[in-house]
Order: structure tokens, then C-alpha cells, then sequence
């Protein structure tokens, strides 16, 4: 992990490394399952493997190769086969389940062969056998499934335009699981197999029918949705022409919607969590007390905008020392979410890389004040970076050095500007996935 030098670097380095520790992919899913003779225990559910022909495991997502892993160890032999796709760059070696590895976030042909083999694998399946799917954030660019009449090209296209236009999670998912086979249900559709799946949510709040686009969760929304939400953001007119056909026709009734709350085929389908940012959170909270800090985590998860979520965090600082509430010197605020940005032009940067930097703005002259933003992945935006630290002098340091921090910010160019600075953390694929990680360290 590469974390500038500073006289936090330490204590940053430690706090971080306990919270990526927390949400490890293949640690959660080693506790979640468990193996006592024939019988595999999955949380509070039990399989026993002798009424099983065949167990398959499948799955998608950055952290889907240390899940794999995991299961490897508790079924070994009695696994038949299996794959999982992730991003390029994030596998690891397996025995018996195949990684691919496919674009993100923007989904491309690799991915397509991937779901198209994922998809025959779980089709030929039938009631004597178990289908074991690993789920984690990504997984909806990393299986990319077209309906009919729907392009490769159109989904990309697609998923740029809701990439930059600042729609949440929840909102491109919407969307993505009307233009799929695979998400919203559809892939418990597909199989007539028992599903048990384990999910490593990078969803805020652990909505299920988020988390990876729900392949095997009831879908409560519709094409109508998935309409809505592309007007919404003033995208509609310049979507692909058959995304706007296909989603038309769906709002119309000729095409069939996605399995809905209710719908029978989801009783021989099991869902376990295994992580979220709230576990890395409070082990990140647990670490700041224990190297001697006060600390306070917000109700409110943080999202929103990136750069103004940076301001809200950074204004913090400054109430604090005027104040001295809700926490006096030495302290900590560490805090979870995941933030948005609505990109315009060509620039290089990431959500984090933008919060650290408009928190740079609000603490700027403060003295032993420093912000952290980080992607738990090890990757915020197309850039080699997690995230940033930032502290009161970075502005100052940035004008020494004529960085246009604030233009940088406005043209969504961060990450040039905070290379410059020094400023970024850089921890490569961490194994994990749960959103990102916020800390305010007052010393």
C-alpha cells in the first residue's frame, strides 16, 4: 500500500489496512460457510450434498476470486465446476472454479462470452442440483447478457451515458436489468436448480436487488423505471435507438418483465450477506480507539455529489476546532458511502480522488488536520489510485507548485493534479468491495 509520506502515514496505513481486513472476500466467506461431513452450512441454512447430483459455483464481481477460493477450500472435490468473472487485473489463482477476467465498469466482449457460458452452465442444471452463485460489486458490468434486438455496443453506450451523468447505483441497475438476461432475477430464472448465494454488498443499505443488479433476487422495478430514470438525466433522446425501442416495447407489454417480489420460482433460492461497509467501518472506528483517539461515526452515510459530499466533510474540520463538537482533539471521523460525480469533458480522476480534493479546499491553513477518501476495491474511477489523503497544507502546496487544484475539480481532471501533489493512495486489487471509506483525523 502506498500512502504519501506524512506524520500520519502510520496511523493512516493502520486504520485502513484494519478496515480493507474486515471486509477481506475470502475471510467473509470462510466464516459464512462451513462443512460438517455431507452437509454444507451456509448461515443459518444446511445442504446436504447427498441430494445433490451436481453443486456449481458461478458468480461476478471485483472480489468474486478470493470468494471462489474460499469455497474451494470448504467443497473441494465435490465442487463439478464453476466460473467467475472479474475485472482485469483482480484474479487469483483456483482449483476447480475457472476466473475470467472482463471490462469494467464499462462491459465488453470478454464479458459477453463470460456471461453467455455463465448462462449455459446455470441453464443446464435441473432440480437435483446446486447452484452456488458468488456476487460482488461490478458484477453488473462484468456480465454482460443483451436482450434480443440489443446490442454489446448499445449497453456500452449505455452505460457511459449513466456513468457520467451522476445516476446512483440503484438507478444505472434499474436500468441495466431491463436490457439483461442475466440481472433481475433472471439468472434464478434460468436454472431449475437450488440457489444458494453468497453476496459481498457494495450497495448502501444492502438492497439485494441492487447488489450486483440482483441475478437472483426478486426485481421490484420496472421498464417504466428504467425510463423514468434515463429522462430523468436528460439522456433518453441519445440513448442507443433499440435500447429506446426494446425499453418502449417493454413499457408496453410486449416484452416480458422481470421476476417480481412474490413469484414462486424464488423459494429454492437462498440469499446470505458476508460483508458490507459497515463492518469495515466499525473496524476502522475500533482501530482509530485503540490507537488512543476519540472517535464518531455519522448516522448518515455519505453520498451525493463527490465534490460537495468533500466540502460537507472538510467543513467539518473547521467546526470541530472552532467548537469542539462532537469531538475534541485528538479524534477521529471515519464514515462510509459511496458518492456520485456528473462528469463533463475528458478528465481523469474518481469519486474519491474528488472528495479528498474539495475537502482540501475547506481544511486549507489548518494545522494537523487530515482527509482520507478511499475506494475499498483499490480502485476509484479508470485510474491506478484507491483514493487521497489531503491535509491543510496541500492547497499551499499546490500554489507552490502551480496545481490549479480548484480547475482541476471543476474539469473532473483530479487525478493529474493529485499525482502531482503526492497525494495518492495506491493499494492495487485489495479483494474487496464495499464502497468507499471517509476519515477525519484531527491530532
Amino acid at each position: 500500500m502506498q500512502i504519501p509520506s506524512s506524520p500520519i502515514r502510520p496511523l493512516l496505513k493502520k486504520l485502513i489496512t484494519q478496515g480493507l481486513k474486515a471486509v477481506d472476500a475470502q475471510a467473509a466467506v470462510g466464516r459464512a460457510i462451513s462443512r460438517q461431513g455431507d452437509e454444507l452450512i451456509i448461515g443459518r441454512r444446511r445442504y446436504d450434498l447427498n441430494c445433490y447430483k451436481r453443486v456449481v459455483v458461478v458468480g461476478a464481481g471485483k472480489a468474486t476470486a478470493p470468494m471462489a477460493r474460499a469455497v474451494e477450500r470448504k467443497l473441494g472435490r465435490r465442487i463439478h465446476s464453476g466460473l467467475v468473472v472479474v475485472k482485469y487485473g483482480h484474479g487469483v489463482p483456483t482449483n476447480r472454479i475457472v476466473v475470467a477476467e472482463a471490462g469494467h465498469p464499462v462491459p465488453d466482449r470478454s464479458g459477453m462470452r463470460a456471461a453467455a457460458r455463465l448462462c449455459t452452465m446455470a441453464a443446464e442444471l435441473d432440480r437435483h442440483d446446486l447452484l452456488i452463485v458468488l456476487l460482488s460489486g461490478g458484477a453488473s458490468s462484468l456480465l454482460p447478457a443483451p436482450v434480443a434486438g440489443v446490442t454489446l455496443a448499445d449497453k456500452q453506450q449505455t452505460t457511459t451515458k449513466l456513468l457520467r451523468c451522476g445516476a446512483t447505483i440503484q438507478e444505472m441497475n434499474t436500468v441495466r436489468k431491463h436490457l439483461s438476461r442475466i440481472k433481475g432475477g433472471r439468472l434464478a430464472e434460468l436454472t431449475q436448480a437450488t440457489v444458494a448465494t453468497l453476496i459481498l454488498s457494495d450497495v448502501l443499505g444492502d438492497d439485494l436487488s441492487s447488489i450486483a443488479s440482483g441475478p437472483t433476487v426478486p426485481d421490484p422495478t420496472t421498464y417504466r423505471d428504467a425510463v423514468a430514470i434515463l429522462k430523468r438525466y436528460r439522456i433518453w433522446t441519445v440513448t442507443p435507438q433499440r435500447v429506446r425501442q426494446y425499453l418502449t416495447r417493454g413499457c408496453q407489454g410486449l416484452e416480458v418483465e422481470t421476476p417480481k417480489p412474490g413469484s414462486s420460482l424464488f423459494r429454492r433460492v437462498q440469499h446470505h450477506l458476508v460483508g458490507n461497509n459497515a463492518a469495515a467501518v466499525a473496524a476502522v472506528t475500533r482501530a482509530a480507539r485503540e490507537a488512543g483517539l476519540r472517535t464518531f461515526v455519522p448516522a448518515a452515510t455519505v453520498t451525493g455529489e463527490a465534490s460537495e459530499a468533500g466540502r460537507r466533510f472538510g467543513a467539518m474540520a473547521r467546526e470541530m476546532i472552532c467548537e469542539g463538537k462532537p469531538l475534541q482533539r485528538p479524534c477521529c471521523v471515519v464514515a462510509g458511502g459511496e458518492t456520485t460525480v456528473t462528469v463533463t469533458g475528458k478528465g481523469t480522476g474518481g469519486r474519491a480522488q474528488e472528495f479528498a480534493a474539495a475537502a482540501a479546499l475547506e481544511i486549507a491553513g489548518l494545522a494537523k488536520v487530515w482527509v482520507a477518501a478511499i475506494g475499498t476495491d483499490g480502485t476509484d474511477g479508470p485510474t491506478d489510485a484507491a483514493g487521497a489523503v489531503v491535509d491543510g497544507d496541500t492547497v499551499d502546496r499546490a500554489h507552490r507548485l502551480k496545481v490549479d487544484l480548484e480547475g482541476a475539480l471543476k474539469r473532473h481532471n483530479i487525478y493529474p493534479a493529485l499525482k502531482t501533489l503526492n497525494q495518492l493512495i495506491v493499494t492495487g486489487p485489495t479483494g474487496t468491495n464495499v464502497n468507499d471509506l471517509y476519515l477525519l483525523l484531527l491530532l
